[in-house]
C-alpha cells in the first residue's frame, strides 16, 4: 500500500468542449481505486501537463504558449505566470532535472523550445530554439517533423527531443548556464515506426521508448562515456502482433515503484503492462485487456498498483479497473466517469 495521501491533475482539450477547464483536480481514494472531484482549473487546451522534479510546480501546455502553477499543500493550483513558446502550440513540456530549464515540444511545427525557469518556478525567456529539419509538407504526415516528447537524462546530461515524423530521437547536449542546445547524437528509429515517448528508469540506465505506428517498446541501455552519449538497443515487445493493421500505441507511464510500465493501444483500446526487470531493464507482459473506451491516450497505474485508469480521449471518458497481476487480469472498477478529451494523468503525492 502506497504512503500518504495523492492527488490527480488530469489534462484535456476545451475547444469544443462544455466549459473552459483544462485542468482537473482529484482526491485519489486509494483503497477504492477511484477519484473524486476536487477543483477545476481554467486554462485553453491542456495538451499536456508536467510535476517539476523538485514537487512545487505544475506545468501546463496551453493554446499561448505554457503555464506554471504553484502546488499548493492541498494540492490546488495556483497560477505564477505565463510564457509565449513562439511558435504553434506544443504538444508536452518537461524540465531538466534540476529544474533550471522547460523544454517544450512542438509537434505541429517541428520545433524545440527551451525556457528558462527560476527558483520559484516562474518560466522565463526563451534560451533556445531548434526546427527539426524534413523532407517538406508535399511528403505528408512521415518523414515531415512531429516533436512529440522531450526529456533530459537521469544524469542531466542530455535532451532527448522524440521526432515521430522522422522516426528518430535527436539527442542535445545542454549548456547549463546558457540554456542552449548542442547536436550530440540521433537514435535512428525503423522507418515509419513514429517513436511517441519515452522514459528513463530511475536509476538511468535504461531507456525506454513506445513507437505509435509499430506499436512496440524498446529498452534501451544508456551511458555517458567520456562525455559522449551511447545507446545500444536490447529488447524490443510488441503491444500487437508485428505488422498489425490499425492500431496505434499511445500511453508511457511507470507505476511509482517502477516495478510495471504501462502502455495503451488505440484501435483495439486496450492498456498493456509490462512487468519491469530492475536489474537487466528487460519486459515481460503481464496484463493486456480492454479498456472499455475509445482511444485510450493515456493510462497509469494508482501508487499502490492495486488499481488503474485509463484516460479515453474519443469518449470522452475514465475508466478504472482493480489489477491482479498473478492472474494477469484487470476487473472494470464501477461506473466510467465523464471527462472532455482527456489527455494525460499525473498522480502527485501530498506533502
Amino acid at each position: 500500500m502506497a504512503d500518504g495521501r495523492y492527488v490527480a491533475y488530469v489534462s484535456s482539450y476545451t475547444s469544443g468542449a462544455a466549459d473552459s477547464y483544462g485542468i482537473r483536480i482529484y482526491d485519489v481514494d486509494m483503497e477504492k481505486g477511484r477519484l473524486i472531484g476536487k477543483k477545476k482549473v481554467m486554462i485553453t487546451n491542456s495538451s499536456y501537463i508536467s510535476v517539476s522534479h523538485n514537487k512545487r510546480t505544475l506545468y501546463s501546455i496551453t493554446d499561448a504558449g505554457v503555464e506554471a502553477y504553484h502546488i499548493e499543500a492541498d494540492g490546488n493550483l495556483s497560477m505564477i505566470n505565463k510564457a509565449s513558446i513562439n511558435g504553434m502550440r506544443g504538444c508536452y513540456l518537461n524540465s531538466d532535472q534540476k529544474d533550471e530549464y522547460l523544454f517544450c515540444a512542438g509537434y505541429h511545427d517541428g520545433k524545440v523550445t527551451v525556457l528558462r525557469l527560476e527558483e520559484d518556478g516562474t518560466i522565463g525567456e526563451i534560451t533556445d530554439e531548434i526546427y527539426h529539419k524534413g523532407l517538406g509538407m508535399m511528403a505528408g504526415r512521415n518523414h515531415v517533423p512531429h516533436v512529440q516528447c522531450i526529456k533530459a537524462s537521469k544524469d542531466n546530461a542530455y535532451i532527448c527531443a522524440v521526432d515521430l515524423g522522422m522516426d528518430r530521437i535527436n539527442i542535445y547536449r545542454l549548456d547549463h548556464k546558457t540554456g542552449k542546445l548542442k547536436d550530440a547524437d540521433i537514435i535512428h528509429c525503423d522507418q515509419e515506426s513514429s517513436p511517441r515517448h519515452l522514459q528513463f528508469s530511475r536509476d538511468g540506465r535504461f531507456l525506454y521508448v513506445v513507437y505509435e505506428q509499430k506499436c512496440a517498446i524498446d529498452v534501451f541501455t544508456y551511458q555517458n562515456r567520456e562525455g559522449q552519449p551511447e545507446f545500444e538497443r536490447i529488447q524490443t515487445v510488441f503491444n500487437r502482433e508485428k505488422g498489425a493493421i490499425g492500431v496505434a500505441s499511445s500511453a508511457l507511464s511507470f507505476s511509482e515503484d517502477e516495478k510495471y510500465l504501462v502502455t495503451s493501444v488505440a484501435g483495439e483500446n486496450n492498456v498493456v503492462v509490462y512487468a519491469v526487470d530492475g536489474e537487466t531493464g528487460l519486459l515481460t507482459k503481464s496484463i493486456d485487456l480492454p479498456i472499455s473506451g475509445e482511444y485510450p491516450k493515456d493510462a497509469a497505474l494508482f501508487p499502490d498498483n492495486r488499481h488503474l485508469v485509463s484516460l479515453n480521449h474519443e469518449s470522452n471518458t475514465m475508466t478504472f479497473f482493480t489489477t491482479h497481476f498473478e492472474e494477469g487480469i484487470i476487473v472494470m472498477n464501477g461506473p466510467e466517469m465523464p471527462v472532455d478529451r482527456p489527455n494525460c494523468i499525473a498522480f502527485y503525492r501530498l506533502p
